[in-house]
């Protein structure tokens, strides 16, 4: 057999192997949870039970399904160091000043549960000041784990394109977050993130807290006199400055879901773990865990689904086979003021309010 025999025998085998290749997938997936406490060492230690080996052990495999796995870290990663936001006489429940410290080495359960992007915008992250603050971006980082919010951007290069989270919260802009108060000043962020990536992935922290704000408003909101921010004119301006996603956290339960522009908002996430710290009762316990699919050229929303998730024991997540929080979703969007809301199915389904248009297809003829 001569060299130009060989070469034609290669090459007529060229176009199967080519075919067989499955495509590749013009979406992009984004698993999301809410808050994540795993426990405490301060002002009392309350540890979960093998030293956090099985928090995630009922979920974990949910989280795994995405190529972004994102989660609200609410509280430093420390072994020591000052508490730094209640002062020595301002640190008990009656009070409403709370602070957190979980153990550094507990930066692998999040690893191994399939995180790789967690924000640090919320209250507690700086619980012990800046010593605690880097401590848990160095902890999470050395596990690969990317963070986010204020000038901690997160990158990632998924199928060439050019992905981004950035963090909001209701606190003024510093270095764990930007303000979500100055929605003009956020709207600049957006656009600004938007001129070097394809996407952009927006968290906020913000919103009333408690049973009573599981029915979203669409005005300023507060919780103990505190300024919360107005999530809906917040998540709005984001997706019409460009945000492909918006994901909330913050109330401590979950809220209703909304379509805007053909994009996604979830105004809250709810508890995600909540070890021995938070409350656990009603719609605190009830949780969930957001699997979506965003069409990789517009950004828009193409479907997903809702596991819903039950806060066991001390706060430990498990999968919820009765779909409480499915239920509790499903009725908090029947009820809310938008226009745009996601369809539901029986099995925890999501579904863009109308199907997206087809994209047209040129037949071999033509």
């Amino acid at each position: 057999m001569n060299l130009r025999t060989i070469s034609i025998s290669i090459f007529a085998f060229l176009p199967v192997l080519i075919s067989s290749q499955a495509p590749a997938p013009d979406f992009l997936t984004v698993t999301a949870v809410g808050d994540v406490l795993m426990g405490t060492t301060y002002p009392v230690t309350i540890l979960p039970p093998r030293d956090g080996a099985e928090l995630f052990g009922s979920v974990a495999q949910f989280l795994r399904q995405g190529e972004i796995v994102f989660g609200n870290l609410e509280g430093p990663l420390i072994d020591d160091g000052t508490p730094s936001k209640c002062g020595k006489n301002n640190v008990t429940p009656q009070q409403h000043c709370f602070e957190f410290r979980m153990p550094s080495r507990y930066a692998k359960h999040l690893k191994e549960a399939g995180f790789n992007v967690l924000s640090i915008a919320n209250n507690h992250s700086l619980d012990f000041g800046r010593e605690g603050l880097e401590s848990t971006i160095n902890s999470v980082t050395s596990e690969g784990i990317q963070v986010v919010g204020g000038r901690y951007v997160a990158a990632f290069r998924i199928r060439g394109k050019q992905i981004a989270l950035i963090g909001f919260s209701y606190l003024g802009e510093g270095i764990n977050s930007y303000s979500m108060l100055d929605i003009q000043r956020a709207r600049e962020i957006l656009r600004r993130t938007r001129t070097y990536a394809d996407h952009v992935v927006v968290s906020f922290h913000g919103g009333a807290e408690g049973k009573e704000a599981v029915e979203i408003t669409q005005g300023e909101e507060t919780y103990r006199g505190e300024r919360r921010g107005n999530p809906v004119a917040f998540a709005r301006a984001m997706i019409e400055a460009g945000a492909t996603l918006v994901l909330g956290h913050g109330p401590h339960v979950p809220r209703p879901l909304e379509i805007y522009k053909g994009k996604l908002i979830v105004y809250s996430l709810g508890n995600f773990v909540a070890y021995g710290v938070m409350n656990t009762k009603g719609p605190s316990g009830l949780s969930f865990i957001l699997q979506v699919k965003l069409d990789m050229a517009t950004g828009d929303f193409l479907g997903g689904r809702i596991v819903s998730v039950e806060l066991k024991g001390r706060g430990i997540p498990a999968v919820d086979p009765s779909k409480k929080a499915l239920n509790l979703l499903k009725e908090l969007s029947a009820t809310s003021p938008f226009e745009g809301r996601p369809r539901f199915g029986q099995n925890g389904e999501l579904f863009p309010t109308n199907p997206p248009a087809r994209r047209p297809t040129v037949s071999p003829e033509q």
